[in-house]
């Protein structure tokens, strides 16, 4: 079923929860084990992140410097297929620019096609620790947008090879991501806005947010997507604080502002168990305001943690 639908068929506002594939080495029961205490709340779908190859360079005894890809988490189309089985939920791959050119996105999406996965959350990706800046794989895409575009030629039936007798098309739900407090390459919000409006105009169907801490920074963004013409739901991207490392790390990497009060709480406590705690209270606060606000659904960055998620959905849900 797409994410749409579940949005739109939705009585009650609908939990979900993205997961992170295990390291390399571990099997699909890690995933099972992390993710068999939130399924008490009936998350109608799933998201699996996708970690593209990095490199590194070894250096041998003479002294020259080897370039080696490596992976440390395995494939997330089978993760899916895994996690559909298991549970009989919808799971969401997320698609990304980066690491594929366009006939290998092409194949990546015909086996998720075949396999029964009717939806994707379409990204770009981030740089990969040796780029300063995001470099588009050669004939791969720069762009979101242009990735977009690749998909719903697809859903029409077009297929990167003209020649293809009866083209089969597929049919996929469209997810892109969006930023409350803009993406850190944009140079304003408004032309961040812009950026999203294209996407969501290229066919995307539903968004689905960075994580936030602040619910104003949620209820503006929304006001200044509907404000540009944007109707589609709009998913809040949500996160319980667990350690004071926290503090530091989720501003950096994510490119998001943490509220005084919460930052004070935090650094207040004696230790990660009363962090946990201080966490688990500020998200169950921001879940009860964003449900009377309206939002359809509560999205959960578990990052491989599910302790905290279960504590507060089962405060909320």
């Amino acid at each position: 079923m797409k994410i749409k639908d579940h949005l739109a068929q939705a009585k009650d506002v609908l939990f979900s929860i993205e997961i992170l594939p295990p390291l390399k080495g571990a099997n699909i029961q890690s995933v099972f084990k992390a993710m068999d205490p939130l399924m008490e709340f009936k998350p109608p779908f799933v998201d699996v992140t996708y970690h593209r190859e990095e490199h590194v360079y070894k250096e041998h005894s003479n002294g020259l410097l080897e370039r080696i890809s490596t992976r440390k988490r395995p494939g997330t189309v089978g993760i899916c297929a895994a996690i559909m089985n298991h549970y009989q939920v919808d799971a969401v791959p997320h698609i990304i620019c980066g690491g594929f050119n366009k006939e290998e996105t092409e194949n990546a999406l015909i086996d998720l096609n075949f396999l029964g996965i009717d939806n994707v959350l379409v990204l770009r990706g981030d740089p990969i620790k040796s780029e300063t800046y995001f470099t588009p794989t050669e004939s791969g895409h720069r762009y979101a947008s242009e990735l977009i575009d690749q998909v719903v030629q697809l859903n029409q039936g077009k297929y990167l090879d003209n020649d293809i007798i009866n083209p089969t098309p597929s049919d996929f739900c469209i997810g892109v991501a969006g930023y409350p407090e803009k993406h850190y390459e944009a140079p304003n919000l408004d032309m961040d806005m812009e950026f999203l409006k294209l996407k969501i105009d290229k066919g995307a169907d539903y968004i689905v947010t960075q994580m936030f801490f602040d619910n104003k920074k949620y209820f503006n963004f929304v006001d200044k997507c509907r404000a540009s013409g944007i109707t589609v739901p709009i998913i809040p991207g949500l996160k319980p604080i667990s350690i004071e490392r926290h503090l530091t790390v989720l501003p950096h990497r994510f490119n998001i502002d943490l509220p005084e009060d919460l930052v004070k709480a935090v650094r207040d406590c004696k230790n990660n168990k009363d962090i946990r705690q201080v966490g688990v209270e500020w998200s169950v606060q921001q879940c009860k305001e964003l449900i009377d606000y309206g939002a359809p659904c509560l999205h959960f960055y578990s990052m491989g943690n599910s302790d905290n998620i279960y504590k507060v959905a089962k405060e909320v849900f």
